[in-house]
């Protein structure tokens, strides 16, 4: 797996923004957003702030589950290249995750 700054600067070329993009959409300094992307390291708000402008969203998943949810992740991109709503079940990660709800 990719180091998160990796992830980011993959994301958000996805998106088709450029970095002065993302510095309007989050609200930060040009050189913090450039740092970020760069070497990573962010602090969890900032990560969080990021990954909102991103259309992404921060999960923490149990060690024991994670290859399940790659897995999952995997076989939805493959076959959508993009994971949608459409794409999973009612609630994929309720099993995954432990919940007995």
């Amino acid at each position: 797996m990719s180091a998160i700054h990796e992830q980011l600067k993959k994301q958000r070329k996805a998106l088709g923004l450029k970095q002065e993009d993302m510095i309007l959409r989050v609200g930060m300094a040009r050189q913090q957003y450039q740092r970020l992307e760069a070497k990573g390291n962010p602090r969890l708000d900032t990560l969080e702030l990021v990954a909102k402008g991103l259309k992404m969203e921060l999960m923490l998943i149990p060690q024991e589950n994670l290859r399940a949810v790659r897995d999952l992740l995997n076989d939805t991109m493959s076959t959508k290249g993009t994971v949608t709503p459409e794409t999973l079940s009612d609630d994929p990660w309720q099993e995954l995750l432990g919940n007995d709800e």
